[in-house]
């Protein structure tokens, strides 16, 4: 998937911003050279897996299968590569810094100076907050609707029912990342074998006659070119890429690069095996007139499904994916979020870091988070389809163009020059950004 790992970058161990002091080892625990810590490394894996497989998960057989089977299949073969070539260049971006707890904000104003510092990171901060409140609004339609739909309970006040859920998966990030790995695992877990036993479910109402026929050359490369932006942002977990970075530096010290390929190779035929696989057996069992019917009806595919199968086995798996789906996808955005609401105060209002603490900062971000996603999932605006056009752009930007640039203009990215790796990322990127920009004003 992708060339020889092998990481000559200066990052130094040493002491740790405190979001990560909960999860890496000290200095005198780092691994020795040639040694992983294999549960740390399985815990990042299951947690980056968890932040790309959000609430986009429910429509992306539907948003992918659109385009026709033969496209899907080229794009299935593509998604991989791109994934991991694109989020290890960010990682290794951020692993570039010898500050060890130094996170993308700052890595990116040291990089590029303040100015062009400061527009990255606060794009990066309005690049991943809107999905933070659509989070906010997914969990609370979605408990709702299970309450009244399967359990036959009145639906809650609203403004109770969005407080208490915006609450207790903000109450985890606050708990601290160690607590955060334990969740996502309790919830990843679950989400796989949903997603394995889906895909096994259907595979008997398949229908392989609609690999019959070939489309027409013009329709299949406008059909690839729709497909790539919809697949990158389901599989993107660049909001926790830098955090994910960070704790690794501090565990790996100078292999922090070369172990967070490692992780990242790993969450990515984690994503692949499992994501596509549900995509596949979901198109194949809905065909295109199905494919339509969902989309017509607004509906996640598993509700269709649910509708059209009548089978109870879909109707309470549904709820069970979108739950575990949105909760831990919300804590990879979330650590995204804060991360660039505290470069964004940092960079324009205190960059010296003299006038405002640490901790006092990073309170107020997140009391600033939890009352704005409530305040939205009380409102329930429907704005998920505008939040992804928008936030679309800007995330392939920083996750493909950005580190690409970097290895271009800065001094310890210099080993990684000349790579066909490169070339490839640049390309996709450029193909997702312009895909997505085409979707919007076409």
């Amino acid at each position: 998937m992708a060339e020889h790992d092998h990481d000559p970058t200066t990052a130094h161990a040493g002491g740790a911003s405190a979001a990560t002091a909960t999860t890496a080892a000290t200095p005198a625990q780092t691994p020795a050279a040639g040694h992983a810590n294999r549960r740390f490394e399985t815990n990042w894996a299951i947690s980056l897996f968890g932040t790309a497989v959000g609430a986009g998960v429910l429509f992306l057989p539907i948003n992918a299968g659109l385009g026709g089977l033969w496209p899907l299949l080229v794009v299935t073969i593509l998604i991989g590569p791109m994934t991991y070539l694109s989020h290890r260049a960010l990682s290794r971006f951020v692993c570039a810094s010898p500050v060890p707890g130094e996170d993308i904000t700052g890595v990116a104003r040291k990089a590029f100076g303040e100015g062009l510092g400061r527009v990255i990171t606060v794009v990066y901060f309005l690049a991943i907050y809107p999905i933070v409140l659509i989070y906010g609004v997914g969990i609370t339609n979605t408990v709702d609707s299970l309450l009244v739909n399967q359990f036959h309970l009145a639906s809650p006040p609203r403004w109770l029912l969005s407080g208490l859920l915006v609450a207790a998966m903000m109450a985890v990030m606050l708990a601290g990342q160690r607590i955060m790995l334990i969740i996502t695992q309790w919830l990843v877990y679950p989400l796989i074998l949903i997603l394995l036993g889906v895909t096994l479910y259907l595979i008997p109402s398949w229908d392989l006659s609609v690999f019959q026929g070939a489309p027409a050359p013009g329709d299949f490369l406008m059909s690839v070119w729709m497909i790539i932006p919809v697949l990158v942002f389901a599989f993107n977990h660049s909001p926790a890429i830098s955090q994910f970075s960070v704790a690794m530096k501090h565990e790996y010290g100078e292999r922090a690069s070369e172990r967070a390929s490692v992780v990242l190779k790993r969450s990515t035929v984690l994503l692949v095996i499992f994501t596509m696989g549900f995509v596949w057996s979901c198109v194949l069992a809905l065909g295109p007139t199905g494919l339509q019917g969902a989309k017509a009806q607004n509906l996640p595919v598993l509700s269709y499904l649910a509708n059209e199968h009548g089978s109870p086995f879909i109707a309470y798996l549904g709820p069970a994916v979108a739950l575990a789906a949105i909760a831990s996808s919300f804590f990879g955005h979330y650590m995204g979020a804060a991360e660039g609401a505290v470069g964004v105060v940092r960079s324009t209002v205190d960059p010296r870091g003299t006038k405002i603490s640490d901790k006092a900062l990073k309170t107020a971000v997140a009391v600033f988070i939890f009352v704005t996603a409530w305040l939205v999932a009380i409102a329930n605006p429907s704005i998920l389809s505008l939040i992804e056009s928008l936030a679309g752009p800007v995330i392939a930007v920083i996750l493909y163009l950005m580190p690409m640039y970097a290895i271009r203009k800065l001094p310890a990215l210099e080993p990684y020059r000349g790579k066909i790796s490169n070339v490839f990322v640049t390309v996709a990127g450029l193909v997702a950004v312009s895909g997505i920009i085409y979707g919007l004003v076409s």
